[in-house]
Formats: C-alpha cells, structure tokens, sequence
C-alpha cells in the first residue's frame, strides 16, 4: 500500500516509517518543516509541506487531502496530534478515497485534554492519583496540600497541568506556594480555566500501547522508561508483560468505542498501575515490534478492513504475543540519549554518551537501536551524527532540536478549541448521528475547514 504518515517531524513517525517500509509499504510524510527526521531516511520517498496543525489545523487538513489525492495515496496514517482533525473530518477523508483509522471525535473528546481524561478514567474506574481539578489560587493550594508538606520539611511536590499539552510542555513539578499562584488558571489561554493537580507517585514510568478495531482491542504493548533522554523522552527501554494496564485500557477503549491506535503513561506505584496521561494516537512502536508485538500493521489493518475479523492469518499471532508477551526486550534511541546528554549542559557527558553506544556498554550492551537502525538504510546515522556535533560544540543546541519537531505536530490550546467549535457547529447544523455525514460534504465544509491551502512538496 501506499502510506502517507500525517507527520514527519516525530520520533513516532520516523519509527513508524522504517516498519511500514520493511513490511513492503510506499511510505510518504507530511510536515510543515524542510528538514526533520523523515527526510533523512531511505524509507520515505518524499515528505511535503504543509500548515503546522497548531497553527492551522484545517489548514493542514485541506493540504493533506490535495497532497494525498494527487500523490494517489491509499492510507492517510495518524501518527501524531493530527488525529484530533482528522478525527472531526474522519468522514471526509473516506469520501476523498482514503483509508484510515481515528476514532469517533466523541469518543477523542474525552480523552484529548488532560481535565477530560480524568474524568474519564474517573468514571470508569481506572486507577489515577490522587488528583483535583481547581480553578482558582485557593482551590490549587488546597488541593496541592503544599503547606502541610513545607511544615513537614517536604519538598515532594505536585504535579500542575494544563488541559492541553505535547512532550510534557504544560506540565510542571510546583514544590512550594509561590510557584502556585504564579500558576493561576485563567491566565496563559488555559480552555476554561481548569488545572490538573496531581500528586506525586512514586515508581517506574510504563508507556503502554494499543489498537483497537470498534472498541475491541486488537494489540497491546508495555515497555518501561529505562532511562529519560531530552525533555522526559525514553532513551532506553525494556518490554513488560503488565496485565493489568491491559485490562483497564481495554475497558477505555471498550467504553469509548475506540477505533484505531490509543497510548498512555503509567506509573508502577506501590500500590500498582496507575494512569498519569493519556495519548489518543501511537506512541514510539519500535520497542513493541522487538518484542513480538506489530503495532504499526495492526494500526494499518485496521484502517483496511475497519475489524479485527478481518485480518489476516498473522494477526492472532500477534493477539497471542500481546498477552503472553516478550518481556525483557531493551531497546534505545542514541539520538534522544544525546540530547539528554546536552540537556545537562556538558560536552563530556555527550561524548561519554556516544562512547557507551560505540563500544555497546553500560545501557546500550544487549540493547537493539529502535529510532534510526543502520541496517539498509545509509542515510539512518545522519540526524545523530549531525546533533552530536551541534551538541559538542555549543550543548544548549538541544532546544533547537527539541523545540522544532515538537512545534511541528503539537496541537495547540488555540487549534482545539477550533476544533471542538467546529464540532459544535457541526452538530447544530446536523441531525443526532449525522455529524460525520456532515463533515464529508463538500458544500458544509468550508463552513468550517476555511479557505483551501495551497500545498507544497519538497
């Protein structure tokens, strides 16, 4: 099939590229920057421009549909936050000729913004921490519970965070009342004036992942954050076998209907799993394959035939292995440990990094490389190469990095709340049930896409 990634710019979508390209895929990519990580591989031809999702999110959705219509593409494949728009205009998308799997915006809705995951995870009774959503400076300091904990000598903390955010942008650790108020919902365009305010659990970082086909789940991973690259990000990891985050994740995406890819984070605390954030799209899938687990051809699968039953023969396999499991599996991305390395503001700690990998030491003995393998691919060792250099010469070099392949595929507090006005448009303009119909009309559209992008290729 010919895929077309809807990012370019993400450590997901250059995972996501090399799999679908060994399994036989034409794969494109869509980006609004000249240079990212899909560019520099063998296994996307070519990667076109479009508006940043978070500047324009219809933007993008009407130049991803020209380039993918004229580019006679089969699969228009969510790998980042372009989920959200195509989710609203999922419809529209099938109407164009194209196969893909979003789940239903009612179902997104409830688990896009981090107030709305709670209270999803909530009502369904998946185990979070103690957790409270304030809107004001008295509710933050009564919920924080700081001032107990500064008589006590304690400097734990709690976690604050805005509805919407992308690699912990929108989440920060507040360790006394000050750093609080200075926090303040209401301020710094926060939708609606809410804040999460999460305690701290102590324990192992878990990403989970999983597809689902209609609310049944289909393929599920676990793998633990060995060790934390650049802004959180996992530099190393090692595949679990964690059935009870699979038994409340499929009891989410049992209830919401779900259909496609859906990831959270979890912390293995004292008293078990508990659910930190939640990411309605896939999350970094090379460790699952390593593991026995394919992510990515369950995702395309289910963009092709719409259910599980119709999957091909290997598919149970990969049913079976999701439940029985390769534990153990390590796996790291030497680019995001460099970058962490940088992050720390010294060159010898980048040079050391690179050292350990060389010699596969420390971290890297046993550990298969998951975001630029070498193997076929000449191209793979480029972006490492050249952040290495940046980052021994001037270290602070790793925001540049960082800051511009996130800004490419983030959605924004702005672009969501286009979408969820679009959505509510569109459901005064529509019957109950019909909203999707709607969408895929092209005399309603522009109503709310707007004018159409004039897309570019490079």
């Amino acid at each position: 099939m010919f895929v077309m990634l809807s990012d370019g710019a993400g450590l997901t979508s250059r995972q996501c590229a090399t799999l679908l390209s060994r399994d036989g895929h034409r794969v494109e990519a869509l980006s609004p920057s000249g240079l990212c990580l899909c560019r520099m591989t063998r296994h996307v031809r070519r990667v076109h421009r479009v508006p940043a999702i978070g500047r324009d999110p219809f933007g993008w959705l009407d130049a991803a549909l020209d380039i993918a219509a004229r580019r006679h593409a089969d699969l228009l494949l969510p790998v980042q936050e372009q989920v959200a728009v195509m989710s609203l205009a999922r419809d529209r998308i099938e109407a164009a000729g194209l196969r893909t799997a979003v789940p239903d915006f009612s179902a997104l809705d409830q688990v896009q913004d981090k107030v709305s995951a709670h209270r999803t995870l909530s009502r369904l009774g998946v185990p979070q921490p103690p957790t409270v959503v304030a809107t004001t400076v008295s509710e933050l300091e009564a919920a924080a519970g700081l001032e107990a904990a500064d008589e006590a000598g304690g400097r734990q903390g709690v976690f604050v965070k805005t509805p919407i955010g992308t690699a912990s942008a929108g989440v920060r650790l507040v360790r006394s009342r000050d750093e609080l108020r200075r926090l303040a919902p209401g301020g710094g365009g926060v939708p609606g004036g809410e804040v999460l305010v999460q305690q701290v659990v102590r324990g192992a970082l878990v990403m989970v992942q999983s597809v689902f086909a209609g609310g049944e789940l289909v393929a599920f991973h676990a793998c633990e954050r060995v060790r934390e690259g650049a802004l959180g990000g996992a530099s190393h990891k090692r595949g679990l076998r964690l059935p009870e985050a699979r038994e409340h994740l499929a009891r989410l995406g049992g209830a919401l209907g779900w259909h496609g890819a859906l990831s959270a984070d979890v912390i293995l605390g004292p008293a078990g799993p508990v659910f930190i954030d939640i990411n309605p799209r896939l999350v970094e899938p090379a460790n699952a394959m390593a593991s026995g687990v394919d992510l990515v051809r369950a995702l395309v699968e289910v963009a092709r035939t719409g259910s599980p039953a119709a999957q091909p023969a290997a598919m149970p396999a990969v049913r079976t292995q999701q439940q029985a499991g390769m534990p153990g599996v390590r796996t790291h991305q030497l680019l995001v440990a460099v970058l962490g390395a940088a992050q720390r503001g010294r060159r010898r700690d980048v040079a050391r990094e690179l050292g350990l990998a060389a010699l596969r030491r420390g971290d890297y003995r046993g550990s298969r490389e998951e975001l630029t393998p070498r193997g076929g691919d000449p191209l793979a060792g480029l972006p490492v190469a050249v952040i290495a250099l940046a980052a021994m010469v001037r270290p602070a070099a790793w925001r540049y990095f960082t800051s511009g392949s996130t800004g490419a595929y983030s959605l924004t507090p702005d672009a969501w709340r286009q979408l969820t006005a679009a959505c509510r448009e569109l459901d005064r303009a529509a019957p109950a049930g019909e909203r999707h119909q709607a969408a895929g009309r092209p005399a309603g559209e522009r109503r709310y896409l707007g004018a159409s992008t004039t897309a570019r290729s490079a």
